[in-house]
């Protein structure tokens, strides 16, 4: 499976690709879509849409993962970066691809175990995961590749534009609601 991950950002927007044969997982790009700084917010989001175009065309992901926006205390920055999101979304709908989205602490959660890792914690994690001799950079970087990892390492995604579930099998978004056999969709409670 080859997964996309994104990190939208509304100056500079991460993506990581990798390819997963289920157990191990190999680097096949990563980077940023960036722009001057002088650049005008319409066409950084034109520069975004049209960088991640490309790179979502070149590579053929089986699926685009991408980190949902969080709360933040600065309104113009979350804005900024809900467009940012936006015209990521865009660039993997056009092509077709399965988008899915996770929480900055889902990422975290599933590649370091812990959702309120720092940085660097995650970046070392991605390092060790893909078998590379440095961390990746910059960091948004590192962060779209966490993303791609979220994916492959089975957390449930929330596809992009449909409400959870509210079927018979109520799906475990938290550790504390995890009871073996219970509440997960396709497993039969163990007799004991």
């Amino acid at each position: 499976m080859k997964v996309f991950g994104i990190d939208p950002g509304s100056t500079r927007t991460g993506y990581g690709c990798i390819q997963s044969d289920g157990s191990r997982h190999r680097l096949l790009d990563c980077g940023v879509v960036a722009s001057s700084p002088g650049t005008s917010f319409p066409a950084r989001l034109l520069a975004i849409h049209a960088g991640l175009t490309e790179l979502i065309r070149g590579h053929r992901p089986d699926c685009v993962a991408v980190e949902n926006v969080f709360a933040a205390v600065n309104i113009r920055s979350a804005l900024r970066l809900g467009h940012a999101r936006g015209v990521a979304v865009l660039a993997a709908a056009e092509a077709a691809v399965p988008i899915v989205e996770y929480s900055p602490a889902e990422v975290k959660r599933a590649v370091v175990g812990f959702g309120r890792a720092e940085k660097q914690q995650v970046q070392q994690m991605v390092a060790l995961l893909l078998g590379l001799d440095r961390v990746p950079t910059p960091h948004d970087a590192a962060d779209a590749l966490a993303v791609a990892i979220c994916h492959l390492h089975g957390t449930p995604p929330v596809p992009l534009g449909e409400p959870e579930s509210a079927g018979d099998a109520p799906s475990v978004r938290r550790w504390r609601d995890y009871r073996p056999g219970a509440g997960v969709p396709g497993r039969a409670a163990r007799s004991r």
